[in-house]
């Protein structure tokens, strides 16, 4: 007997939406939101969000970007571009407390942004009080910073996120399969975003709708009981 090839779906790209409508608001990123919204009107120089990985800070500070027209480095090579960046207008560094950040360079930018009037936003998994700065004169223009903590976004968020994940995509999916979904997986956007890639593959190659036992054979064992229509 010959087996029949699965289709393969297409290779689409489906990139993430990272602007303000694109940003689902909640408890757990409001302050942030407000944060970025009162841009140029912030209460210091620099400002840091911090929050676990999936919490939704590189959203935000494309979002900040965007308004700003703020110019973005890596934290590892805080160089002379930067600095001279700095003097022009705002300036962005993600993930500033991973390991091998460039301290030094980081307190030059923090100067050179003060001196020229200008704003800093860094994203951080931490606090800075949680980075454990070598440097003394850095750790204290942090401790001066305007920090925001994000946290994992609750059901209801991660719930209303799918859905318009799946929407952007102009797939319909039934609510009860949203919250599947919501209840099975991690609590972070970039979870939310994997599982949303990984069903709508998953359709396109069987040429499926997404049932709640598609989503099962997805992510999971499937629940014994499931509805018979749902199989």
């Amino acid at each position: 007997m010959v087996s029949r090839a699965r289709q393969l779906p297409l290779a689409l790209d489906h990139h993430a939406g990272f602007t303000r409508d694109d940003l689902v608001v909640s408890a757990a990123n409001r302050e942030a939101v407000a944060l970025i919204e009162a841009w140029p009107d912030w209460p210091a120089p620099v400002a840091v969000l911090a929050g676990p990985p999936g919490a939704g800070k590189s959203h935000l500070a494309a979002i900040w970007r965007a308004r700003s027209g703020a110019a973005a480095f890596a934290a590892h090579d805080i160089g002379p571009a930067a600095i001279a960046a700095a003097a022009l207008g705002p300036v962005c560094i993600d993930d500033a407390d991973a390991p091998g950040r460039d301290e030094a360079g980081l307190f030059h930018l923090v100067n050179a942004v003060r001196a020229a009037g200008h704003h800093l936003m860094l994203t951080a998994r931490r606090l800075p009080a949680a980075w454990d700065v070598a440097l003394p004169d850095l750790a204290s223009r942090l401790r001066a910073a305007a920090a925001v903590e994000i946290g994992p976004p609750d059901e209801a968020t991660l719930a209303a996120v799918i859905t318009k994940l799946f929407a952007d995509r102009q797939v319909a999916v039934e609510p009860r399969v949203v919250q599947y979904l919501v209840r099975r997986i991690e609590r972070s956007l970039s979870a939310a975003n994997a599982v949303v890639d990984r069903l709508d593959r998953a359709a396109l190659e069987r040429k499926a709708p997404i049932t709640r036992a598609l989503a099962a054979a997805v992510i999971g064992p499937q629940e014994a009981d499931a509805p018979a229509h749902d199989r």
